[in-house]
């Protein structure tokens, strides 16, 4: 479509069905990738603020993706020393654990490598130090697409979450740009928000759950104490999803092109 017909194109669905809508069609014909956005991604790099949570939003189409030849990286931001309820457990020993156990939990999901930024649970910073890091690793991993928590989930009541989101969305934003901190730029082709309340694509997972709980039951220290109740509120997730798409299960996942993530009202509509 070329560009007077896109603009007449929206000016009539405007007319008929409002700006948004508009748009929104607008945007579906313009990127193409939101209809399947893995199909031209070779690497693949999941940001997880905490141990379990690359498994816990997205393991399911991770382990997909690594069954179709993608080569998955996790970069965990945080320790995970403070997850847990108990008063009388060693920080530093629990972040040994859930190391342990989100190795376990990739080998698993079919991950080639885990890289850890070791951040104290719980205080994640917000600072450009903490970005350049995240840019580091995606110019070193060079990923097509990035996985992270979104931020903008509205009672997203972790402060590792929320800041984890932002890293991440702003360093693949900022990753091309040669003079923002160092080593060879690198254009990431979309982000993917895990942990969303606006799903714009659902990645059917029938036969890939199986290993998403088997990888999530390795985080022992995190699902132990109430695993059937957890597996059977993931599989009611996941099917009400999958109901969508008709698939049995699906993930939910928000797909944003990196070209929309900075001024564009896009971003919220497409």
């Amino acid at each position: 479509m070329n560009e007077g017909s896109l603009e007449d194109y929206a000016r009539k669905l405007a007319s008929e069905l409002g700006p948004e809508e508009a748009l929104r069609r607008v945007a579906a014909e313009l990127f193409e990738e939101l209809k399947n956005p893995f199909e031209d991604a070779e690497r693949v790099l999941c940001v997880g603020p905490h141990p379990d949570d690359c498994e816990y939003g997205a393991g399911g189409t991770l382990a997909y993706l690594a069954r179709s030849g993608k080569r998955v990286v996790y970069l965990i931001l945080t320790d995970g020393s403070k997850g847990t309820t108990s008063p009388g457990v060693d920080p530093r020993e629990l972040a040994e654990i859930r190391r342990k156990e989100q190795e376990e939990a990739a080998r698993i999901i079919g991950v080639e490598k885990v890289i850890w930024l070791g951040y104290p649970d719980t205080e994640l910073p917000y600072t450009p130090e903490a970005r350049n890091s995240v840019i580091r690793v995606i110019r070193e991993e060079r990923p097509d697409v990035v996985f992270s928590p979104d931020p903008w989930l509205l009672y997203e009541a972790h402060p590792d979450h929320r800041v984890g989101g932002l890293l991440a969305a702003e360093a693949v934003m900022l990753s091309p740009l040669p003079l923002v901190h160092v080593g060879a730029p690198h254009a990431v082709k979309r982000l993917v928000f895990y942990y969303t309340a606006r799903p714009n694509f659902f990645q059917p997972v029938d036969g890939y759950v199986d290993i998403k709980l088997n990888a999530l039951r390795s985080h022992r220290s995190q699902f132990e104490e109430n695993w059937g109740l957890f597996e059977l509120y993931l599989k009611t997730l996941m099917a009400a999803y999958g109901a969508r798409v008709g698939a049995r299960y699906a993930e939910p996942l928000r797909v944003l092109p990196a070209t929309l993530l900075h001024a564009t009202a896009l971003s919220e509509i497409v």
